[in-house]
């Protein structure tokens, strides 16, 4: 029976389902059992003595292939010139085979599982209790990237990219640090301060080509006794998640939300931007969507605070770009009166991804001059006071309402009693980059139905606009991302 995911506050779950379990598992000194001479099996003779395991080959000399003659050669593996049997399994802790026939496979397989010995014969999913992932070997860094069988090709490519991120001077950094540990563990207690050590040293591993000098150590272990004599206070970082594709993160929130031990996000970021987050971090959610119950702004700052001074690094994780319409200001005012370290993180904003989405230039110089956010939710969830109307009425800019959905109607109202004209083009971006994202183009007198039609349930952007003649002529009503129209209202 499988068991359900387990599953966050805020129903999302902790942990994505997994094809398989990767576990890193020690064969120094261990007895591993192979049957088979071919190239294939060579290579995994190969990467198991690697691993310090002692092989034992089962198969005659007629039938080594030339690799497996040159290895056992070379390294000197045991090689039994006979057949396997059921005997070979006694006191082995893994086994492996080359088979030739399914039932060849078949009898291996079921001789080791009977023997209670983890078994794998090569290119044989049924008859696999384990897999081989693709390896990146930094030792004892070691990544190996598995697709369940599915995609070797795609294992390889991933591979690939991850060699040229991973200096290969990090093998030796990894080495230092396996070496100072329990020296740092003995300066540093568990919690922040240990963890800022080891930040500082895994950005400075990560940013160098060069290998550690002679005195790195003791250096490094100066700088843990310099942390250990300094009070820990912690800090907060205002983070952009940006619209919703996790894809669209950047690299240095990618890095903040990996620090983070806490982190405050608002209801619109997305469950694939959590995912990307540390898993020992703790998660609250704040809530922070128009026309919903949300927790109060100054609850918010109280939390970070509070967290803060407990010496905890948290991360204020806010969808889009933090410093447009995220209240960003009475955050920031607010540690900073405190006495605590912040930053700010930028994220893509909803405008700019709703003009990537539609390939539309805010700033077509045929059209406009001048691109203006505008805020269509005030804190009493009316439209604010204070927006110049006869102000946005005016041709040759582009104007994208933020947060509109509910004032779409009163939006139009505004626009034309200010003399701007009814068949003004105007887009209706809701869920912009996510995989539900949908769209509508059409004139401004539409505007108010479309919008009923559409609903207001996930988060909408309206842009107003010549800019967006093209897709509203090319559409006149609504349609997703591939295009593909849908009738809406009369329009």
């Amino acid at each position: 029976m499988r068991r359900k995911p387990l599953q966050q506050s805020d129903g999302n779950e902790r942990i994505a389902a997994l094809a398989k379990l990767p576990v890193f598992w020690s064969l120094t000194g261990k007895r591993a059992v192979m049957a088979g001479g071919s190239d294939g099996a060579a290579w995994k003779a190969e990467l198991l003595q690697a691993c310090g395991a002692e092989v034992e080959l089962y198969c005659e000399t007629a039938e080594l292939g030339d690799t497996m003659k040159a290895l056992v050669e070379r390294t000197g593996l045991t090689h039994h010139d006979h057949p396997w049997h059921c005997g070979i399994f006694a006191g082995a802790s893994l086994a492996l085979a080359d088979c030739e026939t399914e039932a060849e496979a078949q009898a291996f397989y079921c001789a080791a599982r009977a023997a209670g010995i983890p078994v794998n014969v090569i290119d044989k999913p049924a008859y696999c209790q384990f897999q081989f992932g693709s390896i990146v070997n930094r030792s004892p860094v070691i990544v190996s990237i598995s697709t369940d069988g599915a995609a070797p090709i795609l294992a390889q490519a991933i591979r690939q990219r991850i060699e040229t991120l991973l200096p290969p001077a990090l093998k030796l950094w990894a080495g230092l640090a396996q070496s100072v540990r329990e020296a740092v563990n003995r300066r540093l207690s568990p919690g922040p301060a240990r963890r800022l050590f080891w930040e500082r040293f895994v950005a400075r591993s990560l940013s160098t080509n060069e290998p550690p000098a002679q005195d790195t150590a003791d250096r490094l272990l100066a700088t843990a006794d310099q942390i250990a004599s300094v009070p820990s206070l912690g800090s907060v970082t205002l983070v952009g998640a940006g619209p919703g594709d996790a894809e669209l993160l950047t690299l240095k929130a990618m890095r903040a939300l990996q620090a983070a031990d806490v982190i405050l996000f608002d209801d619109l970021v997305s469950p694939e931007v959590l995912e990307l987050a540390r898993r020992e971090a703790k998660r609250f959610l704040v809530g922070k969507r128009g026309g919903r119950e949300s927790c109060r702004q100054d609850d918010i700052n109280d939390m970070m605070v509070r967290f803060a001074k407990d010496g905890k690094r948290v991360v204020r994780l806010k969808s889009g770009d933090p410093m447009i319409f995220g209240r960003a200001g009475e955050e920031i005012a607010r540690l900073q009166s405190e006495g605590i370290a912040v930053d700010v993180v930028p994220g893509i904003t909803a405008a700019s991804a709703m003009a990537a989405s539609l390939k539309t230039s805010l700033t077509n110089p045929n059209h406009a001059q001048q691109v203006r956010f505008v805020t269509a939710h005030s804190r009493d969830h009316e439209l604010p006071q204070t927006v110049d109307w006869a102000s946005l009425a005016k041709p040759n800019q582009t104007s994208v309402f933020y947060m509109g959905g509910r004032m779409a109607g009163q939006i139009e109202q505004r626009l034309m009693d200010n003399g701007m004209t009814a068949d003004t083009p105007v887009v209706v971006v809701s869920s912009v980059s996510r995989t539900h994202e949908h769209r509508w183009a059409g004139p401004l007198a539409s505007l108010g139905d479309a919008m009923r039609t559409i609903g207001v349930e996930e988060p909408v952007l309206i842009g107003v606009g010549e800019v967006f003649g093209a897709v509203a002529g090319e559409h006149g009503q609504s349609f997703d991302q591939e295009g593909q129209e849908h009738r809406v209202g009369s329009v």
